[in-house]
């Protein structure tokens, strides 16, 4: 979603209105569940209840508006957010990283890996606990609850392949009409007992926490889920940027999130027999029916953004080179945000459903809810930190209290989540732990094979001498060599001209470069350098929000090189085919043998340079991964170079 008419009145409006949808889904939808969590936790009186709306709504004040909205949104990465574009902006990776970059990026990371297992928890509870809307309407029927959800989250996902550019218009408008609906159903019951009012003030959360601690630490564990959306918000920044997403914060969500709790607890205090669906009970008898759908199109929207996101973040952390090449397909012509990513969706689409029909019930998800997000948001604080320190150059006089103030209510919530372990918050760990494995242990591997690859690499220049002196026949065309540098013989070449000893006319050694910043302009894509003998170096950039796409780059390179043919050019592939070692049953083996497992199962770089598979050809190299203190294993022969298209 572009924000270039932000700046213009109409078209902030506009881009708050679509923030609604994909922003404030996650959210916006909490008061299905969150409440009724807490209240769940205590003896319902009239103190309990205004301490838990007091918790709630000073919540929302302090996470949401203070730290999120007016803090943390300021670290945009050129207007890109989300914790993996916080973590770019500190460049823990430029050059030979040491301890203090390691634990950054170890952090980082961690705290990126968290999001997958949201990612599996919010479809999963928000259309659960929409869905159960029906206990209310038709307690007969209640026993369909799980099929329906399953249902619906498997068409959810069956969706994500053809993309959401033609109903994401919609969004924005469902999710106003669900603010505003659940905003009146709050008015009316608050104008019947306007006592929950009192909750306004801060006095009720702060005496509910020295008098009752015990009590106190349980139910911020629930109130915890009125603010799980924030890392959602964060990272959906750069569709619309910072004016409209705080604009339709002010001046609509929170408002209407703040009055619908209320209601809530004022419908609670009186003795309602609805006390134990107190979102649904907030609605007339003959409006439960029209009100479940709309809950259930709401969290749809809310799961479509969650679901969004972990396509978004995968591709950032590919870009980054800390996870493996995974198949990138673009659902929009005009939307270079709107993505879908098979392996993600399916991993995604199974664990869901495995969560609904494990724990049955939203009640029982909220259980395991909150421990990954609440670790998410005590990682943003102390990378937001850096930030402050390194990047905007506030005074540590002025940052130690302010992001102890935040450390303080973060890591509150993160240890009142953690008494959930046992009752399934370990899945959600468990699900980001794993994630985190596979990051470092891709991001260790690549690194020791491109150690490998450039100790036993030739310098170009000596190759391009000895080319010379041996004057070998040159034939029509152009190859194009993918190359980790420019400044090193590619494998792929080394091992063509060995063997094939033969030249084409034109030669492009060609280096994909990723950056940290989040989109490289077209004007900028290029960086050309004549080598001599026809030889062109070629440097593509891409920012991380990109995904790279070789045969465009050359015909942007056509455009100012009259001598290339686009239609003539054959493209040279290295493929490593790594292998173990053989050092026995170790910790540093077992993460051998991982990324060996990674790296055969990582996309093809043809697929993912989207290179026309009739026109590349591979050449194949066995490789250890321990290669730097062992001799490799290489070998290439009739049978490893093969042509794409014939496969």
């Amino acid at each position: 979603m572009s924000n270039k008419n932000g700046d213009q009145p109409a078209g902030r409006a506009i881009l708050s209105l679509s923030a609604l949808g994909i922003v404030y889904g996650d959210i916006g939808t909490s008061p299905l569940y969150a409440f009724r969590a807490a209240i769940g936790t205590v003896t319902i009186d009239e103190n309990s209840i205004l301490s838990i709306l007091s918790m709630i709504v000073w919540s929302l004040v302090i996470v949401v508006s203070l730290k999120y909205l007016l803090l943390v949104m300021r670290a945009d990465n050129n207007g890109e957010g989300g914790i993996l574009a916080l973590l770019a902006l500190l460049q823990p990776w430029r050059g030979k990283p040491g301890i203090g970059q390691t634990a950054l990026i170890i952090i980082g990371l961690f705290g990126a890996a968290l999001l997958y297992g949201d990612g599996m928890i919010t479809p999963a509870i928000s259309v659960l606990s929409a869905v159960e809307g029906i206990r209310t309407i038709e307690p007969a029927i209640a026993h369909y609850i799980v099929p329906i959800t399953i249902v619906i989250l498997l068409a959810l996902f069956s969706w994500q392949s053809s993309g959401t550019a033609r109903v994401a218009a919609w969004f924005g408008p469902i999710m106003l009409v669900w603010f505003a609906t659940i905003s009146v159903l709050g008015a009316v019951q608050i104008f019947h007992n306007p006592v929950v009012l009192k909750a306004l003030s801060p006095a009720y959360a702060v005496e509910f926490g020295f008098m009752r601690p015990t009590a106190a630490a349980i139910v911020m564990g629930s109130v915890f889920l009125a603010v799980t959306g924030c890392e959602a918000l964060y990272a959906d920044m750069g569709h619309f940027g910072r004016p409209p997403i705080r604009l339709a914060w002010f001046g609509c969500v929170f408002p209407c999130l703040v009055i619908n709790y209320f209601g809530q607890g004022a419908l609670v205090l009186t003795g309602s027999v609805h006390a134990q669906q107190p979102f649904y009970g907030l609605a007339p008898d003959w409006m439960r029916i029209p009100l479940m759908l709309l809950a259930t199109a709401a969290t749809v929207i809310a799961s479509q953004a969650v679901i969004s996101g972990a396509f978004s973040l995968t591709r950032q952390a590919v870009q980054l080179g800390q996870f493996p090449r995974v198949r990138i397909r673009q659902t929009s012509s005009e939307e270079t945000g709107q993505i879908y990513i098979p392996s993600i969706n399916l991993f995604l689409a199974l664990s869901t459903v495995a969560l609904v029909i494990v724990f049955r019930s939203s009640e029982n998800l909220a259980a395991a809810y909150g421990i990954a997000v609440s670790a998410t948001m005590v990682v943003t604080t102390i990378l937001l930190y850096f930030v402050m320190i390194d990047r905007w150059r506030w005074k540590v006089w002025l940052v130690l209290p302010v992001t102890a103030g935040l450390a303080a209510i973060d890591l509150t919530f993160f240890a009142a989540n953690s008494v959930k372990i046992m009752d399934g918050g370990w899945l959600p760990i468990a699900i980001g732990a794993a994630m985190f494995i596979i990051m470092r242990t891709w991001a260790f591997g690549r690194q020791r094979l491109l150690t490998f690859l450039s100790s036993n690499g030739q310098d170009l220049g000596e190759f391009l001498q000895a080319a010379q002196a041996s004057n070998a026949p040159r034939v029509p065309g152009t190859a194009v060599f993918l190359a980790a540098s420019l400044s090193e013989t590619s494998p792929a070449l080394m091992q063509q001209f060995k063997h094939l000893p033969v030249l084409h006319e034109k030669v492009i050694l060609l280096n994909v470069v990723s950056h940290e910043v989040p989109r490289i302009n077209a004007r900028n894509r290029l960086d050309v350098k004549q080598l001599g003998m026809n030889f062109q170096g070629l440097h593509v950039h891409y920012g991380f929000m990109q995904s790279p796409n070789v045969p465009v780059a050359l015909r942007l390179l056509a455009e100012i090189d009259d001598s290339l043919d686009v239609n003539n050019v054959t493209y040279f592939l290295g493929r490593e085919t790594v292998i173990p070692s053989e050092t026995g049953f170790t910790l540093l083996s077992l993460q051998e043998r991982l990324f060996c497992a990674l790296a055969r199962n990582a996309l093809r770089a043809t697929a993912f340079y989207n290179l026309p598979p009739e026109k590349v050809v591979e050449l194949g190299m066995q490789i250890e991964i321990s290669a730097y203190r062992r001799q490799a294993k290489s070998s290439v022969s009739s049978a490893s170079i093969k042509k794409e298209g014939q496969r």
